[in-house]
């Protein structure tokens, strides 16, 4: 809760007393006090706003049989979490060995609905913030792994995995520990993968397939590789086409001014969007991934495909170190 404190004239007047000449007085602190408890009760309130569970969804994407995506609202979810699952929880730390029941609906159940193509072989859990985990597909269909909604009864809190929760049973199948341990744990999730979706990317007014994206110019990087979950540490191939070649392909122009927004599958770039300027693309090689490695594999969603977003290492430091987004779904020109 600190570290989202603005710097109030309180946060001021406490740093100032170790070195400042003109102290406050007591009448002041007390009003800079509760300033600043208003002001922190307006942060905590406006962050529970946000992960109010009546405007969850649930997104189902990938190689499915019904060959669409599916999304469920918060009431589809409560009407299908009818099981219980009574495991430990590894990531309540302080409760590390309790067993508690957990109410949710089992992944099994979703991929029964949604009948996955035969040789699909993994699914990708997505989360608010972009964490990603993937899970063998038969795992999913002969253990209960759950997506849960409540704990003990309650509605599971945003700081503790809720308001969807993908949660292992562990206590009923202590083997799974073995092959998935507490990082295939997911918080918050807000999408499912079944196998690898197709590229389906929209650039401005423009929707986009791999086709379109292999009939551009074709640029190679061989670097360490920003992406967080998934990828070989070391120096990595990435094959992909220049931002910049790709808006001026489809004549889609760039404000002289402004610049362009990337956003991927996870709702946090909705509000946190990757901006880079006209300025940004002209500098420097910024990349839209599509193969990877010695053998230009497809970048799968265990690795954040089918598209990727990648800067050269030759890009200034200010561009470099943005973030490398996974799962590109769309970029939208911005003045």
């Amino acid at each position: 809760m600190w570290k989202n404190l603005a710097l109030t004239p309180l946060t001021i007047a406490i740093i100032c007393l170790g070195g400042c000449t003109n102290q406050p007085t007591d009448e002041q602190l007390e009003v800079w006090r509760t300033e600043a408890v208003a002001r922190n009760a307006k942060i905590v309130a406006d962050n529970a706003k946000k992960a109010q569970q009546s405007q969850w969804n649930l997104v189902i994407q990938g190689e499915t049989a019904v060959g669409k995506s599916l999304k469920l609202n918060w009431q589809q979810l409560q009407a299908l979490a009818t099981n219980h699952l009574k495991t430990v929880d590894p990531l309540d730390i302080l409760h590390s060995n309790e067993i508690f029941d957990f109410r949710g609906v089992p992944v099994s159940v979703l991929l029964q609905q949604f009948a996955p193509v035969n040789d699909v072989t993994d699914v990708t859990f997505v989360s608010f913030d972009s964490y990603q985990t993937t899970l063998n597909i038969q795992d999913l269909l002969t253990y209960p792994i759950t997506l849960a909604i409540t704990k003990d009864n309650k509605p599971i809190a945003r700081a503790q995995g809720g308001p969807l929760y993908l949660v292992f049973p562990y206590t009923q199948y202590p083997q799974l520990k073995q092959k998935y341990d507490t990082t295939n744990w997911a918080f918050y999730v807000s999408h499912i993968i079944v196998g690898t979706e197709s590229v389906n990317l929209r650039i401005g007014k423009h929707q986009v397939n791999l086709a379109t994206l292999d009939q551009l110019p074709q640029v190679t990087l061989e670097q360490n590789v920003g992406y967080r979950i998934s990828w070989p540490s070391g120096k990595v191939k990435l094959f992909g086409v220049r931002l910049r070649d790709v808006f001026s392909t489809l004549k889609e122009p760039l404000p002289q001014q402004g610049g362009v927004i990337i956003r991927g599958k996870a709702p946090f770039y909705d509000d946190s969007p990757v901006r880079l300027s006209t300025k940004d693309l002209a500098e420097c090689d910024i990349l839209l991934v599509t193969r990877w490695g010695e053998s230009r594999e497809l970048i799968p969603a265990k690795m954040g495909g089918p598209v990727t977003l990648a800067f050269s290492s030759q890009c200034p430091a200010k561009i470099s170190q943005l973030r490398w987004v996974t799962f590109v779904e769309e970029l939208t020109p911005t003045p």
